[in-house]
């Protein structure tokens, strides 16, 4: 796990908390954009992109290793995400998705959709992924926007994605709320926030970062230092039964389901050796880890409204 440096936004003090006022919202979303701004998602951590930033090169590097990771944990044959996303249907379809960061989703979707329309809270994303749209000639609407106040009528999606964004948010509830607002009835919405699992963020923080470095010795709560090795500002972690509360009210929960990435159950420095061990180590082992035995940070869930 990387380890990042910040300081948590006040009163954000557990794993789901939600704002406690309008003051309070408005500083923590903030927080949030200045985090994804300075922070954005180009699955560099070990190793520079080494391309010119928004070229075509750049980007393909980008699906190259988001893709390569995700199709550890969800194999596919054609198109990646394929066992999530009925790509077919899509055909007929209204698509939005939230937090289109670098445009890797928003690429696939909007090739197969009716029409798409992608949106992000930072300016970075936007033009990352407009400017993607326009090198590959590509279908679709970018705009940036706050998914806590999404500025589209009732009931204009059929379909709506996004994948790990909405748990940074300062109000992940109020997004849901305007999810609901805008798909139509019968309307689906997949959606990936952090699980609370028990083998990284209770055993793996505990023991490395709380006993091993002194942290709890030092005063710091297990809320605080898995925070610290989280990317985000804000990054809530759910349970099932936390999930299931936040959005039994406004969804049907068809599937909700735990996935996780191979590196997770490698809790080594990157590098040539941990490379090695993966590599090693069949996929389909450390796929039944992180799905089947729920030992992966992902929560995915697909909801319908009624």
């Amino acid at each position: 796990m990387k380890k990042f440096s910040k300081e948590l936004p006040e009163g954000f003090k557990e794993p789901t908390e939600l704002p406690d006022n309008p003051e309070q919202a408005s500083e923590w979303q903030k927080k949030n954009k200045s985090w994804w701004e300075s922070h954005p998602m180009r699955y560099d951590w070990n190793d520079e992109v080494g391309y010119k930033e928004y070229s075509k090169e750049f980007f393909n590097e980008i699906d190259k290793r988001f893709f390569l990771n995700s199709k550890d944990f969800l194999p596919f044959k054609k198109i990646p995400f394929e066992s999530l996303i009925d790509f077919e249907s899509l055909k007929t379809k209204d698509v939005l998705e939230i937090g289109v960061g670098n445009g890797s989703h928003a690429s696939l979707l909007a090739q197969h959709s009716k029409s798409f329309t992608g949106i992000d809270l930072t300016e970075y994303a936007v033009k990352s992924t407009s400017t993607r749209f326009k090198e590959f000639g590509l279908p679709g609407t970018i705009k940036r926007m706050d998914a806590e106040k999404l500025e589209f009528e009732n009931e204009s999606f059929d379909f709506v994605w996004s994948w790990g964004v909405i748990h940074h948010s300062s109000n992940t509830r109020k997004i849901l709320e305007e999810i609901n607002r805008v798909l139509k009835p019968g309307g689906e919405a997949i959606i990936m926030v952090y699980y609370r699992t028990l083998w990284s963020y209770y055993f793996l923080t505990s023991i490395y970062q709380g006993v091993l470095k002194g942290k709890f010795f030092k005063g710091y709560s297990l809320h605080y230092l898995n925070q610290n090795l989280t990317d985000g500002a804000i990054a809530r972690y759910y349970s099932f039964n936390d999930w299931k509360k936040l959005v039994e009210d406004l969804f049907k929960v068809e599937d909700l389901r735990v996935m996780g990435s191979k590196a997770e159950m490698f809790p080594i420095p990157a590098g040539k050796f941990k490379n090695i061990i993966m590599k090693s180590v069949p996929n389909a082992f450390t796929r039944f880890l992180t799905n089947n035995c729920k030992l992966g940070t992902f929560l995915v869930s697909t909801l319908r409204k009624a």
